[in-house]
């Protein structure tokens, strides 16, 4: 939703996205929805859409000519109206951008463009609070800046002279910067290695209790949840990754003890170095006895939304095994409960009785995808509103049985503590 400048130091920006043969406008939509909440997020106020139909995104400018000079003319209006507050101030596009793309545009719009990924490590810069975490961002930043610095020094000579050897001071610069950014690169690895150890060894420190972490989309309710269950006070807001460092607290329900962790966020595009950065953050999913997905029932796309978080496990959890000269992928089997979060503010349009048109995602009530997916994920499966309390008896009864089941499988010999339960 395009949203109005509320604060004077919020920079204006417009959206630029494609339609395609393998994304439909309605999805195209979609995306920029979740673009102007991302952008929002970032302090910036999204004023205008730009969308274009094309068969693939142009190797030179993404978008066409004619609607790169469209963008153009419409910065330009707005740059040189007497109304300052109307200035435009950057583009950003919701793909990934390579440095040509990147190079082409920015000459032909003479303003600042972000794509997706910068936009998304622009928002884990500011989020990020511990010292392992802003290693891991910086990192995934520098590997993004890497190969796109020729477009900062476009104001130096290119070249010098008319021996073939000769090189200008802007490529010089380049040279230099990136050696500087490799160097650094290999130092945030190793004090990654370095850090990953530490926490492994914290993993093993906690003994062998049950371990159940949450995952989910950014933004479903996750760190609410977790302060629900644990009555801690982990942060939780209304934004896209609120939370990006692993919190890991102990829980106990009626006589069972077990660790809860509460993990960062997934998003549809995620950038993929944040997800090699982030390794350690993500091995509690991978070492998690039992996994919380959270779901925001309420949210128009939330089975997109499962489908992308179902895709990133599948890929956390996936390990490779040497079996002689060959490399197996063997997938972890690991128990899960969805949680579908949210269910306060779920709403629907009822249709009418003569309505011969095929029901859509939008007239199912709550009560339809209860009967649908609890079919589906059967004991597995449980409504709640973390917000207003609704249903969390439920959950615990359904974590308890299920950390139960796995406390006794650990320690068949103890199976007596949970006797009375019977």
């Amino acid at each position: 939703m395009i949203q109005e400048a509320v604060q004077e130091n919020r920079q204006r920006a417009v959206l630029v996205g494609l339609i395609t043969p393998q994304q439909p406008e309605e999805r195209t939509q979609e995306y920029l929805d979740e673009l102007a909440f991302l952008a929002d997020t970032d302090n910036i106020v999204p004023v205008r859409r730009f969308v274009q139909r094309i068969d693939k995104p142009d190797t030179n400018t993404y978008v066409g000519s004619g609607k790169i000079q469209e963008i153009h003319d419409y910065i330009e209006k707005k740059n040189e109206s007497e109304d300052k507050t109307e200035c435009i101030d950057l583009v950003i596009f919701d793909d990934e951008l390579s440095p040509r793309q990147l190079r082409n545009i920015e000459k032909e719009l003479k303003i600042r463009v972000m794509d997706r990924t910068i936009l998304i490590l622009e928002i884990f810069l500011q989020r990020a609070q511990t010292s392992y975490a802003k290693t891991q961002v910086e990192m995934a930043h520098l590997q993004y800046m890497l190969p796109r610095l020729t477009r900062m020094w476009t104001h130096l000579d290119r070249q010098r002279g008319g021996g073939t050897t000769s090189r200008g001071m802007g490529e010089t610069q380049i040279e230099a910067d990136k050696r500087i950014i490799n160097t650094r690169i290999a130092l945030l690895r190793e004090e990654l290695k370095k850090i990953d150890r530490q926490m492994m060894t914290q993993r093993q420190n906690r003994g062998k209790m049950v371990r159940v972490a949450l995952v989910g989309y950014t933004n479903v309710g996750k760190s609410t949840l977790m302060n629900l269950l644990s009555k801690s006070d982990v942060f939780a807001e209304n934004k896209l990754f609120a939370t990006l460092d692993t919190t890991v607290r102990k829980v106990t329900i009626d006589n069972l003890p077990f660790l809860l962790s509460d993990t960062v966020g997934f998003i549809r595009k995620l950038p993929h170095n944040l997800i090699e950065s982030f390794k350690s953050t993500l091995d509690e999913v991978r070492e998690a006895d039992l996994l919380i997905h959270v779901v925001d029932i309420s949210h128009k796309n939330f089975e997109e939304q499962y489908e992308v978080v179902e895709q990133t496990i599948a890929e956390i959890t996936t390990e490779e095994k040497q079996e002689g000269k060959r490399i197996r992928k063997e997938q972890l089997d690991i128990p899960q409960i969805v949680v579908f979060n949210k269910t306060d503010a779920f709403s629907y349009v009822q249709k009418e009785e003569d309505d011969l048109t095929p029901i859509l995602r939008e007239n199912l009530s709550l009560d339809d995808l209860k009967r649908t997916w609890m079919a589906r994920l059967k004991e597995d499966c449980v409504f709640i509103s973390a917000k207003n309390k609704d249903n969390i008896e439920e959950l615990k009864q359904v974590m308890y049985e299920k950390i139960k089941e796995i406390h006794i499988k650990r320690y068949p010999y103890n199976d007596f503590l949970f006797q009375k339960y019977e």
